[in-house]
């Protein structure tokens, strides 16, 4: 799929509005008064400390709350719909064929007992009502497109036999298969060594140009934020505690905890990403 679209504009793909998590064992906000719009082609960005609302967020634009945890406030749209409006069938579809999720740890969202490509194939079939052999050609060209290298071999291996790295390329894989318009990353690079990572971004980046998909970014490393962003929302005990363009937030933050991220991560190469942005000020 190609997109004419300019990255950032256009009727949001994404849009939460002054959303309140609710756990109800006892009552207490876990998220609240959270909001952003994502539009096609866009990235925003979520950091902050474990702990601190970011996967809950994630959960409720997904639909898949844990349980104990509701939506006490506020609206999750998703393409124009009303996720409260929407029956589990309805949630089921709109997943992985609308806004679809990479999580941190690949290895426990993948069968181990199924080839690869198998699995990309099956999810292909399911989202798309493909036949099995259009499926597994779709499945062999997603893994070419994750920059998989012998993707025709990889196809056939089993999870335990690829490395970190591959197995989120897998995954990646498997989220776009049914080409959604969001792709929610969650911490999708925190496993990986440095190389493998920046491997990862680059990949991300490529499809968000290419094919104007939406990217939420979950992350506590900074420096991850600045190469990949536009937007910037710093979360922290369940709030929203700065909020902007990932440019101003990182250089010039305004709140006493989004000072003390980037002073911490200014260590591990954030003035990397933050020094062209200076140069061109």
């Amino acid at each position: 799929m190609t997109s004419t679209i300019e990255p950032g504009t256009g009727a949001p793909v994404l849009s939460v509005r002054d959303l309140h998590i609710r756990r109800t064992a006892d009552g207490a906000d876990l998220v609240r008064g959270i909001g952003f719009d994502l539009s096609p082609g866009g990235v925003v960005g979520i950091v902050g400390e474990s702990g601190s609302g970011k996967t809950l967020t994630c959960r409720a634009a997904l639909g898949v709350l844990p349980a104990g945890c509701t939506v006490a406030g506020g609206r999750v749209h998703v393409a124009g719909l009303d996720l409260a409006t929407l029956g589990a069938a309805e949630l089921t579809q709109l997943r992985g064929a609308t806004i679809s999720a990479v999580f941190q740890d690949p290895a426990s969202y993948l069968n181990p007992s199924i080839p690869v490509g198998a699995q990309v194939a099956e999810v292909v079939r399911v989202k798309k009502g493909l036949r099995r052999r259009d499926a597994r050609r779709d499945a062999a060209e997603l893994l070419a497109a994750v920059r998989l290298r012998s993707p025709g071999l990889v196809y056939g291996q089993y999870p335990h036999e690829l490395s970190g790295g591959m197995l989120q390329r897998v995954l990646i894989a498997t989220a776009i298969a049914a080409e959604p318009r969001v792709l929610i990353a969650d911490e999708a690079t925190t496993a990986l060594d440095v190389t493998v990572q920046a491997e990862i971004l680059d990949l991300l980046a490529d499809l968000r140009e290419r094919t104007g998909l939406a990217l939420v970014v979950v992350s506590h490393d900074l420096a991850v934020v600045a190469q990949l962003c536009d937007e910037v929302l710093v979360m922290r005990a369940g709030e929203v505690v700065e909020q902007g363009p990932a440019e101003r937030v990182l250089q010039h933050p305004e709140h006493e905890y989004t000072r003390l991220l980037v002073d911490e991560h200014e260590r591990y190469g954030l003035d990397r990403f933050l020094a062209p942005a200076e140069a061109g000020a």
